[in-house]
């Protein structure tokens, strides 16, 4: 598949200096500089990005969904806002939006929750937790060190009720969302193989990430 090179966004450094196409069910772990860029694009429409944040120099100080809701009073991510840390820090800012909302409570598949949400017959299924284990491995992330992710593109109503409902994306083919890191950053991403809700819209396609810096 031929991709056309996308250009730097406005006042962003010249020169790409990360391209990479994620396949459904892959991932990537990009070591992404403070001041740096990093795109999102959903090449085919309607696919989900689990995403993870962490100071690249205290992997302990990563991406807290709970405190971004609460300090920005809002439940899903657009331009302008501002994914804190555990510690309140600020990792990075979305600095343009072309899809409109992103959800940050519906979590990363895993086995045990297809299990529980979808039977039995999905245990063996890959998941976006397995993908995090596997990429973010070699910068020393573990178990512990995973928590509630950002899914991109991902639409998750909160019911009236305060209950979550997997519905339909919002995004399509070339939409994105771009990151501007505000300090040293790891951005681990799982494209999710998610086959049993419309998160997907029940086939997982492939994204691209594109980094200036």
């Amino acid at each position: 598949m031929t991709h056309t090179v996308t250009p730097a966004p406005a006042g962003a450094r010249r020169g790409i200096a990360y391209d990479q196409v994620v396949e459904a069910g892959d991932g990537a772990l990009v070591a992404v500089p403070a001041g740096g860029e990093l795109r999102i694009v959903d090449l085919h429409g309607n696919q989900a990005v689990d995403t993870l944040l962490y100071d690249r120099h205290d992997i302990d100080n990563r991406y807290s969904a709970f405190d971004t809701v609460r300090e920005q009073r809002a439940v899903y991510l657009t331009t302008g806002s501002r994914l804190l840390s555990t510690r309140l820090d600020e990792l990075a800012v979305l600095s343009e939006d072309t899809c409109g909302r992103h959800d940050t409570i519906g979590g990363a598949c895993s086995q045990e929750s297809n299990v529980v949400r979808y039977g039995e017959h999905t245990r063996h299924q890959h998941a976006c937790r397995q993908t995090f284990l596997r990429y973010g491995a070699t910068a020393g992330i573990g178990q512990r060190e995973l928590g509630h992710n950002i899914n991109f593109f991902m639409n998750v109503p909160v019911t009236p009720d305060g209950g979550l409902h997997f519905a339909d994306g919002l995004s399509a083919p070339g939409k994105h969302v771009q990151l501007r890191a505000s300090r040293d950053l790891f951005v681990l991403v799982s494209n999710c193989p998610q086959l049993n809700n419309p998160c997907n819209g029940w086939n997982p396609t492939s994204v691209r990430l594109l980094g200036w810096w």
